[in-house]
C-alpha cells in the first residue's frame, strides 16, 4: 500500500508536521529524506531495510560513496544530499559552540561534542576550553588511542588550560564501541584530571562520553 493510502497520522510528514520531529522514529525520519519508495516497497519500508542492511543509521550515515550508490534505492543524488545535510548540521552545531560564546544549554554542548567524536574509529580524548564566564575558548583533540582507550596525561591536560588561559573545561571522548556508558578507567583518569587541574584552579565542569545513540554526562550522573 502506498503511504498516501495511510491514515493521516501515520504518514511520516504529515506526523511531523502534527507533533514535530522528535514524535518520528529513525525509519521515518529516512522515509522522508528518501521521499519516494521502489517497486514494491513504500518509502518508509525502504528505509528499514536500509537501517537493517548496513546494521543502523550511524552506519548507512557514514558509508562511502561507492557502498552507499550501490544500497537499493539510493544514488549519486541521495548521497550528495546527504552529505548536504550532514555538514549543515556540523556548521549548525559548530555555530552554538563558537569562541567567545557563552554555554547556554548542556544538551546543545553534548549534541556538539558527539557530532565532534562520534564518528571517530579509535578512541580521541578532547577538552573543551573555557572562560570564568563559561565562554568557550577553543576545542581540542588531546590524545588519539586504539580501539581499546587513550593514554591521557594529566600533565598535558593542565599544559593546555594554562596555554588557553582557561578557568574551566569539559572533557569528552568516544567510545568506538558505540556503547557510552563509562568505563572504571575513565572515571578514574576524571578523577586524576580534576585534582591536577584544581591545583591550578581550573575546574572541570562535566566528562561527555560519546556513544552511536547517546552520550554520558558525568555531572548528571552526580560523578563529578
Amino acid at each position: 500500500m502506498s503511504i498516501r493510502d495511510w491514515p493521516e497520522d501515520e504518514r511520516p510528514r504529515e506526523k511531523l508536521l502534527r507533533y514535530g520531529a522528535a514524535a518520528l522514529s529513525t525509519t521515518e525520519l529516512l522515509a522522508i529524506f528518501l521521499r519516494t519508495g521502489v517497486s514494491g516497497r513504500s518509502a518508509v519500508d525502504l528505509a528499514r531495510e536500509l537501517l537493517t542492511q548496513y546494521g543502523g543509521l550511524r552506519q548507512l550515515l557514514e558509508a562511502d560513496r561507492k557502498s552507499f550508490c550501490n544500497g537499493l534505492g539510493l544514488g549519486m543524488a541521495k548521497y550528495v544530499q546527504l552529505q548536504a545535510v550532514l555538514e549543515l548540521t556540523r556548521r549548525y552545531l559548530e555555530a552554538t559552540i563558537q569562541r567567545g560564546n557563552v554555554l547556554q544549554s548542556a544538551a546543545d554542548t553534548q549534541l556538539y561534542l558527539t557530532a565532534k567524536l562520534r564518528h571517530e574509529s579509535h578512541e580521541v580524548f578532547a577538552c573543551l576550553f573555557l572562560d570564568n564566564r563559561h565562554r568557550v575558548i577553543s576545542f581540542e583533540p588531546l590524545f588519539y588511542g586504539t580501539i581499546d582507550g587513550a593514554s591521557v596525561h594529566p600533565r598535558q591536560v593542565v599544559k593546555r588550560a594554562l596555554y588557553h588561559n582557561a578557568a574551566a573545561l569539559i572533557l569528552a571522548h568516544n567510545h568506538p564501541s558505540g556503547i557510552a556508558e563509562p568505563s572504571n578507567a575513565d572515571m578514574q583518569i576524571t578523577l586524576r584530571l580534576k585534582e591536577a587541574l584544581a591545583l591550578v584552579d581550573i575546574r572541570v565542569l562535566d566528562h561527555i562520553v560519546v556513544g552511536d545513540e547517546q552520550s554520558v554526562s558525568f555531572a548528571e550522573r552526580g560523578l563529578l
